[in-house]
């Protein structure tokens, strides 16, 4: 039987976290950079808790009027402290719930500059092995953030989007590019099958890309969002697949 995780970056102040909350294995709680704060992290914890989903960190950048996904030039040691400051303090309220931080997932433009950028990756790879090397640490698959915190010693969990489209060389379509987004449900339900079956993707060009799909992302701010992460919860269960964290 084929397995996967389902995760959802949440704790930014949608409306709709309680509701998608049952339907994922792993949360990406955004630590009050670009979103969130110090009671919403205690909120999104607790729901998180409630239904047994794997809680993992969200540092961005600390931009929240654009909600951290604007590249950020700032030097190596500012980049350290700012994914450290954000993972110790939701590991702090995880350790005061009674739980266990799982993982770390960079941020909007974190997270795809550390997906190019090698520089970016490796310091983001030390911040996470600093604050407790058993934290996974989540990455596009094929990147350079994959292979960085490998070489540091993290344990990897490779990325994939149900929603976005992707490029020949497994990089995900710009938002700025025309169809960066799947079109319907079904087109988005189609290439999750593929990725998880046959551990490819289809890019824009129509070649078939390689991938490693350990865990596939959801975004919780859509306008159909609650909707989406229940069909592709049950879409899961017909097709046999069984939804579960990755193991730490």
């Amino acid at each position: 039987m084929h397995r996967i995780d389902l995760n959802c970056d949440i704790g930014e102040g949608m409306p709709t976290d309680a509701a998608i909350m049952p339907y994922i294995s792993s949360a990406n709680i955004a630590c009050g950079f670009h979103a969130g704060d110090n009671d919403t992290m205690k909120r999104t914890v607790a729901l998180a808790m409630w239904h047994q989903v794997a809680i993992g960190a969200h540092p961005g950048y600390d931009d929240k009027p654009n909600f951290g996904r604007t590249d950020k030039n700032i030097s190596k040691e500012a980049l350290f402290d700012l994914v450290t400051e954000q993972v110790y303090s939701l590991q702090k309220i995880v350790q005061g719930s009674g739980g266990l931080l799982h993982h770390v997932k960079p941020h909007g433009a974190l997270y795809n500059q550390s997906a190019r950028n090698e520089t970016i990756a490796i310091v983001i790879a030390e911040a996470v092995a600093a604050v407790d090397t058993s934290l996974l640490l989540f990455g596009l698959s094929g990147s350079v953030s994959i292979s960085a915190a490998k070489n540091h010693g993290l344990k990897t969990v490779s990325e994939v989007f149900a929603d976005r489209s992707y490029q020949p060389g497994g990089s995900l379509t710009p938002r700025s590019q025309p169809n960066a987004l799947l079109e319907s449900e079904e087109a988005s339900m189609q290439q999750v099958l593929q990725m998880i079956q046959e551990q490819t993707v289809t890019a824009v060009t129509g070649e078939t890309v390689p991938i490693l799909a350990e865990t596939i992302c959801i975004h919780g701010d859509g306008e159909h969002a609650v909707l989406f992460a229940k069909n592709i919860h049950q879409f899961l269960q017909q097709n046999h697949i069984l939804l579960k964290p990755v193991d730490p």
